[in-house]
C-alpha cells in the first residue's frame, strides 16, 4: 500500500495565475521545501505552454525523488510518465488503471458515503474525500463533509485517505486526527507575495507543522 506524505500540494494553474506565480517556480519552491508529492491541476485546454509547464514540473519531481500526479488527463499522464488522479465525472478508475498500468499511482475523488463505499472496489492507490470545509477552488463545489463525517467515513476504507477542501494550517490537527492520511492543499500554499522564495518559505512552515504533529502524536 502506498504511503503518502502528510501534505499533498496541488499546483492549480488557475489559482497560481491569479497570484501571478508561474507554475514551474511554484513547483521549484515546493520541492526545495521538501514536498514529497505534487499534483498538476489544469481545467482548461492543454496548450503547448501549459504542457511545457507540466513536463518541467514532472522533471523537477523526478530529480527531487517526489511523486508526480496529473489531475483528470490520462493522456497527459501517460505522455509524462506520471501518476493520474480522476474524479467522479472523469475516466473511470478501472479504465484509468488500464492506461496507467500496475506501477503508476492512481487516485480517485469522492464526496460522500456512497462514493467512498463504491471506491473500495476500484483499483486505486488512494481515495480523496472532500470538501472538508467550504472552498473557493471550485465553481460548483460538492456539499461540505466536515470533521465528524470525515471521522466516520475513515472507517469505511483501508485505502490511504486524502482530505481536501478549505483546509488551513489551523485545522491540520483536527483533519489528521479525524483519520486523514494526507491533506491536499491549494490556496493555503499561496502566500500574499507569490514568488518562488515566498512559496518555499510558506511550504517550509506547512511541512514543519506536519512534522510537529507527528512528533506530538508519537
Amino acid at each position: 500500500m502506498i504511503s503518502l506524505p502528510l501534505i499533498y500540494p496541488i499546483l492549480d494553474t488557475a489559482a497560481l495565475a491569479g497570484r501571478g506565480c508561474p507554475v514551474v517556480e511554484a513547483a521549484e519552491g515546493l520541492l526545495e521545501a521538501g514536498a514529497g508529492i505534487l499534483q498538476f491541476r489544469h481545467k482548461g485546454p492543454f496548450t503547448s505552454s501549459i504542457f511545457a509547464s507540466a513536463e518541467r514540473a514532472g522533471e523537477l519531481c523526478r530529480a527531487a525523488g517526489a511523486l508526480y500526479v496529473i489531475d483528470d488527463r490520462a493522456d497527459i499522464a501517460l505522455l509524462l510518465n506520471a501518476g493520474l488522479h480522476v474524479g467522479q465525472d472523469d475516466l473511470s478508475p478501472a479504465d484509468a488503471r488500464k492506461l496507467a498500468g500496475p506501477d503508476r499511482i492512481v487516485g480517485f475523488s469522492t464526496h460522500n458515503e456512497e462514493q467512498i463505499r463504491a471506491a473500495a472496489a476500484e483499483p486505486v492507490d488512494y481515495i480523496a474525500i472532500g470538501p472538508i470545509f467550504a472552498t473557493g477552488s471550485k465553481a460548483n463545489p460538492d456539499s461540505v463533509v466536515g470533521i465528524e463525517e470525515l471521522r466516520r467515513l475513515r472507517m469505511l476504507t483501508t485505502r490511504p485517505l486524502v482530505a481536501i477542501g478549505g483546509i488551513t494550517p489551523e485545522s491540520f490537527s483536527s483533519v489528521w486526527t479525524a483519520g486523514a492520511d494526507s491533506i491536499a492543499l491549494i490556496g493555503a500554499l499561496l502566500p500574499e507575495r507569490c514568488t518562488k522564495p515566498d512559496i518555499r518559505a510558506r511550504a517550509e512552515l506547512l511541512l514543519a507543522a506536519a512534522k510537529s504533529w507527528c512528533h506530538n502524536r508519537a
